[in-house]
């Protein structure tokens, strides 16, 4: 993984395309150079994969033969007792004439003559129906040879587990013995072993793969079942799961003894001998595929962040190298006090994070594991700011419980997050994160058929995933200019006009990112710049994100702008939302008509705020009429 920056020691209009140009220039260097070092080395995943291929290949199934079986499995007093009593009964019968006919009987039907011949008879049906039972079960299982040895299908994590052997089983027959066998359950996926019969230390080396995975698993649960039968119910030997998170070398997983649990297991310290390998066959890729999934399903672009940021990450929570970090919020947990730290979201964790005066607070949470998520409205006792609630499964999540703040009722585990920066942002990123992950197939259709109805009409209202539908607008400013769309929009795109002309109405060190698109029709970019201390007596900065879309008459564009204020008083407490219509006037050629307004959403509790609501008009009503009235007075570029 190679990453840069360039550190400007000097303002310059030419930063977009200075950084722009070495990017390209350094990627274009680093492929040739990957292309060279194709030719003549391999490369490292394709090493680990050949390494977990030599060892599973050693591993063969035990191999028992049939007769060798059936004496294991028959060779035991009930099948001794049934053929002794058959045998005995039939040498009766050829030995012994027919009785005569007497009492209830009649030609055909013989019925007992006295009560031993009743209970005797009732042995023998009693004896004949076990053994019927216990061949009928043996050649069932024959036929379940469970799935080893089906190979894995498709491009993505693949998971492969080699079941060697288990020890200290339950015995839950008369026999003192029991029929083990396994269940792999990864991502939704089933795999199950063969049936070792009459044993209480079976030797299976079976290996399963599953086919390959999107995304990276987190958890593979495994259950140790008893056969009893196709239609019996099944009695638990034990179970266990392997959270591959907990694991941040994942070569530990090689060769591991793993403990079950449930009663009878803990009983008889039952344990399962297993080889696990973990391999990723689309190389980096898999990072930037599933970047641009969440993109579309989060609404904003997200970017994937540095080596040692993700080292630095994957350092706190301990954290295998796989995994990589989306996007983390600034906070507050709320349990008997607030504590600020930060959120961490990745592929697989939600986790929470805090180091005040070396009192550190960390724990983390599989999205598997929440139940849902719940946004609490905000009130004064939230700090003016809404709160988010998780709510975990029953039983899940307890190496975590130091961070909750009740288990309700049902013996669920919450937690309580509020007074995020970006709010919106970050409820989106968290619910896209969580419902990708947790989500089964089915509930994740009925999802896309409850807001099927609802997305066509957001999308011909524009609705933006900026936020902008939860501020109040009201208009600041509205003209018309001698000019087309076409030619105002200059003002949005990045170019030195727009430069110029932002600098000469107060905005320095004035930096945007190109336009991206995010959805068909809607690009977005990042805007940077500071105040001038003449036009802002405190100085301060201001970061905003633009969103452009056209109007559903395709007759001009909407703009749409969340700011951050940083270095003025206050502007911690809110976010200034902004949207500027621009439109053709259909009555009269080249000319257009510009309306713009403004909202405010509080993100925490402060004093005063009609007042500084009407300064933040009177201050935005002033900037853009100079920003227009500038943009009029500069010369516009040819096309």
């Amino acid at each position: 993984m190679v990453s840069w920056r360039i550190n400007f020691v000097q303002s310059t209009m030419m930063k977009s395309m200075v950084e722009n140009g070495a990017k390209q220039g350094l990627k274009d260097n680093y492929v040739q150079f990957s292309e060279l070092l194709a030719k003549n080395f391999r490369p490292v995943d394709a090493k680990d994969t050949t390494y977990s291929n030599e060892v599973l290949s050693s591993v063969q199934p035990e191999q028992e033969s049939d007769w060798k079986l059936a004496f294991r499995v028959f060779g035991n007093f009930t099948l001794f007792s049934s053929v002794f009593a058959f045998v005995y009964v039939s040498a009766h019968i050829f030995l012994t004439s027919p009785s005569i006919i007497q009492g209830l009987e009649f030609p055909g039907l013989d019925l007992p003559d006295s009560v031993g011949e009743v209970v005797v008879c009732g042995v023998l049906i009693l004896q004949g129906q076990r053994v019927l039972n216990m061949v009928a079960r043996f050649i069932q299982a024959k036929r379940q040879r469970g799935d080893h040895g089906v190979k894995a299908q498709g491009d993505g994590w693949l998971l492969t587990v080699a079941l060697m052997e288990g020890t200290n089983m339950a015995a839950t027959k008369s026999s003192d013995y029991s029929d083990p066998y396994v269940v792999f359950t990864c991502n939704g996926k089933t795999k199950t072993s063969s049936i070792k019969f009459h044993t209480l230390e079976p030797q299976w080396n079976e290996i399963f793969e599953f086919d390959a995975m999107e995304d990276p698993p987190s958890v593979m649960e495994i259950h140790v079942y008893d056969f009893d039968g196709p239609f019996d119910k099944v009695a638990s030997l034990g179970h266990t799961e392997v959270n591959f998170l907990k694991y941040n070398n994942i070569s530990k997983l090689a060769d591991i003894w793993i403990p079950l649990k449930g009663k009878l297991a803990q009983a008889c310290q039952s344990k399962l001998h297993l080889r696990i390998f973990l391999n990723n066959t689309r190389g980096t890729e898999v990072v930037k595929d599933y970047l641009d999934k969440m993109e579309k399903e989060v609404g904003k672009k997200i970017a994937m962040r540095s080596p040692h940021t993700n080292l630095a990450f994957q350092k706190i929570f301990s954290l295998p190298p796989e995994e990589f970090l989306i996007n983390y919020f600034t906070c507050h947990l709320k349990r008997k006090m607030l504590t600020q730290g930060r959120l961490f979201l990745s592929p697989r964790i939600f986790g929470f994070y805090t180091n005040i005066f070396g009192h550190k607070t960390k724990f983390f949470l599989l999205w598997e594991d929440i139940e849902d998520i719940l946004l609490v409205p905000a009130t004064l006792s939230l700090m003016g700011s809404p709160s988010l609630v998780i709510i975990l499964r029953k039983g899940r999540g307890m190496d975590a419980k130091h961070g909750a703040k009740q288990l309700d009722s049902q013996g669920r585990l919450n937690f309580h997050f509020q007074s995020f920066v970006s709010f919106n942002v970050a409820h989106k990123t968290i619910t896209a994160l969580w419902k990708a992950r947790s989500l089964t197939p089915e509930q994740k259709v009925e999802l896309v058929e409850e807001e099927s109805e609802t997305e066509e009409f957001q999308n011909v209202e524009g609705e933006s995933f900026l936020g902008i539908e939860d501020a109040q607008m009201s208009g600041v400013f509205s003209s018309t200019k001698p000019f087309d769309v076409t030619t105002l929009m200059g003002i949005f795109e990045g170019g030195p006009l727009e430069c110029r002309v932002m600098e000469k109405v107060g905005c320095m060190d004035y930096s945007v990112t190109a336009w991206e698109p995010v959805r068909a029709d809607i690009y977005q970019r990042q805007v940077h710049y500071k105040f001038d201390k003449k036009s802002v007596r405190h100085g301060g900065e201001a970061m905003s994100t633009q969103q452009k879309s056209p109007l559903p008459n395709k007759n001009g564009w909407l703009v749409e702008e969340v700011m951050t204020l940083e270095g003025i008083p206050v502007g911690e407490c809110f976010n200034l939302h902004i949207r500027y219509q621009l439109e053709n006037n259909v009555s009269k050629q080249k000319t257009c008509t510009i309306q713009v307004s403004i909202g405010i959403v509080w993100l925490k509790n402060c004093k005063n705020r009609k007042k500084i609501t009407h300064d933040i008009a009177t201050n935005a009503s002033s900037r853009l009429k100079k920003i227009f009235s500038q943009f009029e007075k500069e010369p516009i570029p040819a096309k």
